[in-house]
């Protein structure tokens, strides 16, 4: 196994856990707020209850997996999940425009060029992604999200996901779980930004109610990234007595978006806003329009026996100027269904869960030339695209001692690709996909809710449309899926003034689905690779230094080593994997004063170059920023707060798209990292 640790981050880990061995205090039982919840067996009882039960429901899983609340960044500008998942031990999440993101776990879709794959994205349990895995970021508001859910790996199979990424879960509050009756935030800052959020939470009875619209605008730190958006959600749900409740969450979305296009390194450097002549004539964009009802039931059936389910249908239309125009009628519907079990098995404790999920939609993608005017030009591609999958899930845990846990699983999927081409019959085709994923592990689990784990798991990824359907003219590429055994073991929990969560994993993938690009800002090529290995250790750990009359000192510590290469590949041999860091570090010093204000300057670090290239020709530097957070409550529900970023305004990359050899391909694929920036904001809660 290759091993290169950098000094700091690595020393600062090993040695605070080193310590943490020996450290004997009760755990301090308080309300700090920490950007990545540590999931272990132990309530807090200050904890707000919709965490702390989320906390306790994963902390069942033989793996790992976090918990964000939105109190985490309640004092911070978070517009994207680069924002609320910065702080989560292996994910890699930079934005690229908007609230655009390259977000990626365990190197799931590691070329993706645009959007998302690898990686199942839900709110509320129900997928965002569309039903072939293809996903997209811009219909996710992080103002109303409750706390979400972070599962990597093969730790999302109460999702039926069998992707090598695994799933992220916004969880939306509900008239009974929001902190507040009322709530108005404005925000304003660098770059034109400014945003207003409202939101209510009323509870009558049977019934309760959680209302929120968001408005937020922004001229972005590139040239042509302008952005408008509206969104407006509505939960509505009825207990009708203890653990039994309907919901109906609808979601409507308006958003007119530019796109500032990817840029040569030498320009990402050292004159990021310098404007594009050809995306701005080409006028590059993403207007979207979106409707999404979800009705969704927790039925308690009997002491031991709780059901989950729900169905849900999307409407969404999408006018997406790039190198060519795509004007898409998106359609989605699906539903699902969940029993989760407590009891004992022979005497001994056991718990289980099984399910299905079923999705289906189509996609009405019409394709024109972009001549930069109002209008698209001429036709040159016409499809309909139809996709249906069914996941059928279980799991179950066997305490065959007090402390040890087994656990063993699986899935079985199938999914079908569908493509008519109208221009081009030829071209239509139809792929169907099925499979069965294994899942066995172990789990120890100590009487202060710490945690051993280890497990091995088989991912399974069919292409989505994006990779069968490649363009700018449409044509089918048949690929296969992915497929990959992951191994993992970790451990997690909490020893005196140390709360930590590690975890190092090896995943063997045959068939990689990997992009490369052709046409910068366009959507790439694809794939399947031959043998590749993805593996990495995860960590994060929370040091309380301090706490005294003085206030609160807590040093808060997230290090990701990602080691991603071919194995033998006739062509690439055993280089590297490009765009992901091998190493990202990120650590916080958050002062918290008993008179209600905290003080808390930041560093992030990619200490290492990061290839571009699959040949392993090109590479982009790594950087240092560092940041400051701040904020102070006042009387009458009112909290002030100022987020300052890139204080020495470093020229970076936060992140490129992959090519195949630079020193032959186009490399106009960098995006530049946001310069120095300063946001406000103010919440008024009543």
């Amino acid at each position: 196994m290759k091993l290169m640790l950098t000094a700091a981050p690595g020393a600062l880990l090993l040695a605070a856990m080193a310590a943490s061995a020996h450290a004997q205090t009760p755990p301090p039982r308080d309300a700090a707020t920490l950007d990545t919840v540590i999931v272990t067996g132990e309530r807090n009882p200050q904890d707000p209850p919709a965490v702390a039960d989320a906390r306790a429901r994963l902390s069942r899983t033989p793996g790992s997996v976090a918990v964000v609340s939105s109190e985490s960044y309640e004092d911070r500008y978070a517009v994207a999940l680069s924002d609320t998942l910065r702080s989560v031990p292996g994910v890699f999440a930079q934005r690229r425009w908007g609230e655009e993101v390259r977000l990626s776990i365990r190197g799931s879709g590691i070329g993706q060029s645009l959007h998302l794959r690898g990686v199942l994205l839900a709110q509320d349990g129900v997928p965002v992604s569309a039903p072939d895995g293809f996903g997209d970021f811009q219909e996710l508001d992080p103002l109303i999200a409750r706390y979400t859910e972070v599962y990597k790996g093969g730790n999302a199979l109460r999702f039926g996901g069998a992707t090598l990424g695994g799933a992220v879960n916004v969880v939306t509050p509900t008239g009974r779980t929001a902190p507040f009756e009322n709530m108005l935030r404005l925000e304003g800052g660098s770059f034109e930004t400014r945003r207003a959020h409202l939101a209510i939470a009323r509870e009558r009875g049977d019934w309760d109610l959680y209302a929120a619209a968001t408005w937020a605008g922004s001229d972005g730190f590139l040239d042509h990234q302008d952005a408008d958006s509206k969104r407006l959600t509505v939960s509505a749900g009825r207990q009708f007595g203890e653990d039994r409740e309907v919901r109906v969450i609808v979601q409507a979305n308006d958003l007119k978006l530019d796109i500032s296009g990817t840029q040569s390194l030498d320009n990402a450097l050292n004159n990021p806003r310098a404007p594009d002549p050809y995306v701005r004539a080409m006028n590059y964009g993403r207007d979207v329009t979106s409707l999404r009802v979800t009705t969704q039931t927790r039925w308690r059936l009997s002491d031991s026996l709780v059901f989950e389910g729900g169905v849900y249908g999307s409407d969404k239309q999408l006018f997406h100027p790039v190198p060519v125009v795509l004007a898409n009628d998106y359609r989605f519907w699906g539903g699902f269904g969940r029993l989760d079990w407590t009891g004992n098995i022979g005497g001994l404790r056991a718990d289980a869960y099984a399910g299905a999920y079923f999705r289906e939609g189509d996609n009405d993608s019409a394709v024109f030339l972009n001549t930069g005017g109002a209008n698209p030009g001429f036709q040159v591609g016409s499809t309909l695209q139809t996709a249906s999958g069914v996941d059928v899930f279980a799991e179950g845990r066997l305490f065959v001692t007090d402390r040890l846990a087994l656990i063993a699983g699986g899935s079985w999927g199938q999914a079908e690709r569908d493509v008519d081409n109208r221009l081009t019959p030829a071209n239509s085709a139809r792929r169907d996909y099925d499979w069965f994923s294994p899942r066995l592990g172990i789990l120890w689990e100590e009487a202060d809710g710490s945690q051993v784990f280890a497990n091995v798991t088989k991912s399974v990824e069919p292409p989505s449309f994006l990779e069968l359907v490649q363009t700018p003219v449409p044509q089918f590429v048949d690929l296969d899926a992915q497929e990959a055994w992951t191994f993992e073991v970790g451990a997690r929990g909490q020893r005196g003034r140390f709360r930590y969560d590690v975890a190092a994993y090896r995943a063997h993938i045959e068939g990689e689905l990997l992009n490369y690009v052709i046409i910068p800002n366009n959507p790439a090529l694809s794939f399947n690779a031959e043998d590749t290995v993805h593996q990495g250790i995860e960590a994060g750990l929370d040091w309380r230094l301090i706490e005294a009359a003085p206030g609160r000192l807590t040093l808060r510590q997230t290090w990701t080593w990602s080691d991603f290469f071919f194995d033998g590949d006739a062509t690439y041999g055993d280089n590297r994997l490009p765009i992901i860091p091998e190493h990202a570090y990120r650590a916080e010093l958050k002062f918290e004063h008993p008179g209600g204000w905290f003080l808390a300057p930041s560093i992030e670090w990619t200490p290492n170059d990061v290839y571009v290239d699959y040949a392993n020709t090109m590479k982009y530097p790594g950087y240092t920023t560092l940041s400051l957070n701040a904020g102070i409550d006042l009387p009458n529900g009112v909290s002030l707060f100022a987020d300052l970023r890139n204080l020495t305004d470093e020229r970076y990359v936060s992140n490129a798209n992959a090519v195949t050899d630079a020193r032959t391909a186009a490399t106009n694929v960098f995006t530049p990292g946001e310069g120095r920036s300063a946001y406000a904001g103010v919440r008024l809660t009543f």
